[in-house]
């Protein structure tokens, strides 16, 4: 790391402290009293269930009571079943009063059973204080209210203690009958259920207890839940957290002693078994975990990540690693690309600590490691594509200078080397074919042929018409027609090779559909001079983008590559060759062992391995000629897939090389460029597992909304954050080096984001076979009509449906309005959004009629290069 990357890191550095500093500053609330009025206590262990039955053994309970003596006055239990009946008993040996309950349910002979063991186990120790039939009964609609009347009215008579019933405070209010039948009023109350935020919710209580009081001024009220808990979802303004849990239960304390209250803090310990019955947040309402260790401080001051410091120094530790490898060979960069890596790479390395470090907090079951594990790595390779993203906007617009900038190579005429252009042809239109070789003849150049080589047209009438143009055109237009020819464009390509001119050293390669300007060799063949030239390729290019309003879409998302990814791979010599529009030294060509039949993209794959054979490669983002463009959405989506599909196959192929596993001379810098530049396609791929994932997570939250919560936010943040930042990246890309218009930009992302599906698919499909059909664009073909534009999207638009129906199910049937909740909606919506443009791309390319004139195409201004 050089001495400016060096300061710069240092500096954000400085600066990330300062904010994790700035979010942890000490809080002074008031300090825990040295004994409190009660406790709901559940002695579950880790180990534990009450619904399997699965109960703590007497020494456990009583190794809980011994631990909560001297803190506590009483003690409130829930049910008498199982080894908890035996609570007074051993509370009474600590000192430990019981305000004794008995579970009610939808379940009379459970129900039977408790209520007469909790009379005799009340009537058997003198430490039961007061009794509690039922918690919560009422507002489960476990019973009817006039059922709990009946039980009430059975304990008191056989009871000398007081006796109620706990409910929440709103179900006294909706209830009042019920306070007829009770010695007291049991109350419930937990704010973070209702929403109420960190700073009211002390008063909120008090509120709703003088509500109640001024409703029944006869009858005595006990808090007899009360808390907050310390991890799980955000219910509106409730954010649970354990600095949170402590503030509120230091300052209710604190209040509670003020007001005179009776009450029992939720709870002593964290009881796991919840998850099941009240989501996640149900484990973590204990001032002590399950482990029995007290999760914040009592009397200190409350810190929001007491061991901040730790976490801020991994995290600086992981972001000096990232802006290590993002600022190597960086030395062009100016101050504000340095600055803005670093920023990123600090943001990246601080959102997976906060991550990982939130995760690791829960209490993990197989399914949540499992899940873990999964997410893991998912963030792995998000905040990877993040940061090449990244790297390529800063490379694409903050450096001082090009280093490997093109600059024009004079050559005397008679020096000129003698140039092979070779057009691959099949069933391509003649009239089309004829002006692709017409502006060829019309090319400034003093020594060239032209081999055209049409392989397995059956028509006659295809390809006869441009044979004859050929020998019109003279002796140094040949063409051939072979059938059958195996290898696609690459067989035909190797076919032409074998019959290229002895003289010639240089070899071009053009697509049929291609029109050069006179001065294409000219101009670029002289680079050639230098030795270690093997590669010159100049951008693809189209002539049809003003033809409807489809084209120029696609026009728009074509332009990004050729003037700004190509511009930067440049940089490391790491260009992607293409089969247009390219010129190959012929020796290399022949050594490297020509065109890779194998390879549906075979032009990449062939520039890789001149690279590793440690030769450099020249780019010019100057239009040299233009073609034509797919006609319709699904030829569209057809060239695309190729692509994607190839890339994989090269990386299969190539991956030794790649990772430095095999020895080549491949240069870190191509290395990078090869990997991270298919990186946001594998990423694609990534996404339709996540995809399906999330829906079928989705699909349970509706099917069984109590069991199944939103997933963590982090989860939900992760693809919403990757999502902002590349459209992000795309737009102000667009407007600063390719200088589109508003409307250009826009159908630039609307074309992008409309190929993700394919994307996915021929990456899916790359890893899961070895050879796929070559698919042929079709030039001049017939627009599709509307209906068949709609069909041939099935795929997207099912997806599109079923993700916002999952949307809004969720929404619907969630009973929730936590952040996590909101939050998992709109990224179900967002990751609908790619699937919307390409119904919509599709739809467009179906109205061939369309001008282009509505998105407001003019020509576009990339960066100029020295000509």
């Amino acid at each position: 790391m050089t001495r400016v990357n060096f300061v710069t890191g240092i500096a954000v550095a400085i600066l990330a402290i300062c904010i994790w500093a700035y979010m942890n500053q000490p809080e002074d609330e008031p300090p825990w009293p040295p004994r409190i009025q009660g406790f709901s206590f559940q002695p579950m262990r880790a180990e534990h269930n009450p619904i399997d039955k699965k109960y703590p053994d007497e020494a456990q309970i009583d190794e809980d009571l011994a631990l909560l003596a001297g803190k506590t006055h009483a003690v409130r239990t829930y049910t008498i079943e199982g080894t908890i009946v035996k609570v007074p008993e051993l509370a009474k040996k600590h000192g430990i009063n019981v305000a004794l309950g008995g579970w009610i349910a939808d379940d009379p002979e459970r129900n039977e059973h408790e209520i007469q063991t909790m009379i005799e186990v009340a009537q058997a120790n003198t430490n039961v204080v007061r009794a509690i039939v039922g918690n919560e009964a009422i507002l489960r609609n476990d019973i009817p209210v006039e059922q709990m009347i009946g039980y009430l009215d059975r304990v008191r008579k056989a009871l000398w203690v007081p006796v109620s019933t706990a409910e929440p405070w709103h179900v006294w209010k909706k209830y009042p009958e019920l306070a007829e039948h009770v010695d007291y009023l049991a109350v419930h109350m937990l704010p973070y259920w209702e929403g109420v935020d960190l700073d009211d919710a002390v008063d909120y209580v008090v509120d709703k207890i003088n509500e109640l009081k001024v409703l029944f001024p006869d009858k005595p009220i006990v808090i007899s839940e009360v808390g907050w808990p310390s991890n799980g979802r955000t219910r509106q303004g409730a954010v649970a957290s354990t600095a949170n849990e402590a503030t509120f239960l230091r300052r209710f304390l604190k209040r509670a002693e003020e007001e005179k209250y009776t009450y029992y803090i939720m709870e002593a310990f964290d009881q796991p078994w919840k998850r099941v019955t009240e989501g996640a947040v149900g484990a973590y309402w204990g001032v002590y975990d399950v482990n029995r260790r007290p999760k914040f401080a009592f009397s200190e001051p409350i810190v929001a990540i007491p061991n901040w410091y730790v976490l801020a120094g991994i995290s600086v530790v992981v972001a000096m690693i990232l802006m290590g490898l993002l600022l190597n060979d960086s030395d062009t960069l100016r101050r504000r690309g340095r600055s803005f890596l670093a920023l990123v790479a600090y943001f990246a390395a601080t959102a997976a600590v906060l991550i990982v470090y939130d995760y690791i907090r829960q209490y993990l079951t197989v399914r949540t490691v499992v899940v873990g594990i999964m997410m893991f790595f998912g963030m792995i390779g998000v905040i990877a594509v993040l940061l090449t993203e990244a790297h390529e906007w800063a490379e694409a617009l903050w450096v001082t200078r090009r280093r490997r900038s093109f600059h024009p190579v004079w050559m005397p005429e008679d020096l000129l080397p003698y140039v092979s252009v070779h057009v691959p042809a099949y069933n391509e239109p003649p009239e089309m074919m004829i002006e692709t070789l017409n502006a060829l003849a019309a090319i400034d150049y003093p020594r060239f042929e032209v081999v055209v080589v049409d392989n397995n047209t059956k028509d006659p009438q295809v390809w006869q018409p441009v044979e004859a143009h050929c020998r019109k055109l003279g002796a140094h237009f040949r063409f051939f027609h072979v059938d059958p020819l195996a290898g696609f464009k690459a067989g035909a390509l190797n076919f032409a090779l074998k019959q290229t001119d002895p003289k010639a050293t240089i070899v071009a390669v053009i697509d049929s559909d291609y029109q050069v300007e006179p001065n294409w060799l000219r101009d670029l063949v002289p680079q050639f001079s230098n030795e270690r030239i093997a590669l010159v390729q100049a951008p693809q290019d189209y002539r049809d983008g003003n033809e409807n309003a489809f084209k120029a879409v696609c026009y728009s998302e074509y332009q990004g590559f050729f003037y700004i990814g190509m511009v930067t791979r440049n940089e490391r010599n790491a260009i992607i060759q293409h089969g247009t529009m390219t010129m190959v030294r012929r020796q290399v060509l022949e050594e490297s062992g020509a065109w890779s039949e194998w390879c549906i993209t075979e032009d990449a794959e062939l520039g890789l391995r001149i690279f590793e054979s440690a030769y450099d490669a020249i780019y010019i983002a100057k239009s040299y000629g233009k073609g034509l463009m797919p006609d319709t959405f699904t030829d569209y989506q057809k060239q695309r897939f190729r692509w994607a599909y190839g890339a994989v196959q090269i990386l299969r192929r190539h991956m030794g090389y790649l990772i430095g596993r095999k020895s080549n001379r491949l240069t870190i810098g191509q290395r990078y460029h090869f990997l991270a530049g298919w990186l946001p396609w594998l990423a694609d791929g990534i996404n339709l597992f996540f995809n399906a994932g999330a829906i079928v997570w989705s699909a349970l939250m509706i099917i069984a909304p109590k069991q199944f919560d939103p997933p963590l936010i982090a989860l939900s943040v992760l693809p919403l954050a990757l999502f902002t930042f590349k459209v992000s990246k795309i737009i102000y890309l667009y407007r600063t080096r390719v200088e589109a218009s508003v409307a250009q930009t826009m159908a630039a992302v609307l074309a992008g984001l409309s190929l993700s599906h394919t994307i996915a698919k021929a990456i899916l499909m790359g890893f899961l076979t070895r050879n796929k059909p070559f698919f042929r664009t079709p030039k001049m073909a017939s627009g599709l009509a509307l209906l068949k534009a709609v069909v041939n999207t099935w795929q997207e638009t099912l997806a599109l449906l079923v993700l916002m129906v999952a949307a809004v199910g969720v929404y619907l049937r969630q009973a929730s309005t936590s952040l996590d909740l909101q939050v998992w909606v709109i990224m179900l919506v967002v990751q609908s959004i790619p699937y919307a443009a390409a119904v919509l791309t599709s739809i467009i390319s179906g109205f061939p009629s369309i001008s282009a004139k509505w998105i407001g195409l003019h020509k576009m201004k990339p960066e100029a290069e020295t000509t």
